[in-house]
């Protein structure tokens, strides 16, 4: 039972399963290298240190950002910042084409972030969030540019739930 009446903040909720495969990754290499340098009767204290370090960079190379939201905000965490971004007061919307399709997010106070909307299309409730927020600003006037961007996504999204649920019925 919850003491406030705030509700807590949506999450990706595939990122533990991400950020668990990206420290097994880093663990292997770290194992690889250390046995490999074993087997060549190279290793050392100072040797086993530089594969620790070179593990942990794996790590954090590997470790996908963190994204959460609430009412009228959604933030990435990333290794070393938090980039924070209110939805009710957004003044642009872009996405990159290409392979990564990143979204950009503005707002009125000068906030910027990027976020893969594939983390939106997996996760109903940032996608809640975002959309609620989205359409906030258009209420109040803010949002300049990509209103299209954010109804395009919203299209996709929903063609990939209907999808979901079509094939999880077996209907497809």
């Amino acid at each position: 039972m919850r003491r406030s009446g705030r509700a807590a903040p949506a999450g990706d909720r595939h990122w533990r399963g991400k950020a668990r495969l990206a420290l097994n990754c880093a663990l292997a290499f770290f194992a690889l290298c250390l046995l490999v340098d074993w087997d060549a009767g190279s290793l050392t204290p100072l040797r086993a240190l530089l594969w620790a370090a070179l593990s942990a960079r794996v790590f954090i190379v590997l470790l996908p950002h963190r994204v959460t939201a609430g009412p009228g905000w959604i933030a990435v965490c990333t290794p070393w910042r938090r980039h924070v971004v209110r939805t009710d007061a957004l003044v642009a919307v872009r996405q990159y084409e290409g392979p990564s399709g990143g979204l950009v997010l503005r707002d009125a106070h000068g906030d910027r972030l990027e976020l893969d909307p594939r983390v939106l299309a997996a996760s109903p409730l940032l996608w809640h969030e975002l959309e609620t927020g989205t359409h906030r600003s258009l209420e109040r006037g803010t949002l300049r540019h990509g209103a299209d961007v954010v109804a395009r996504l919203g299209h996709h999204i929903d063609d990939e739930s209907a999808r979901a649920v079509l094939r999880a019925s077996g209907l497809s």
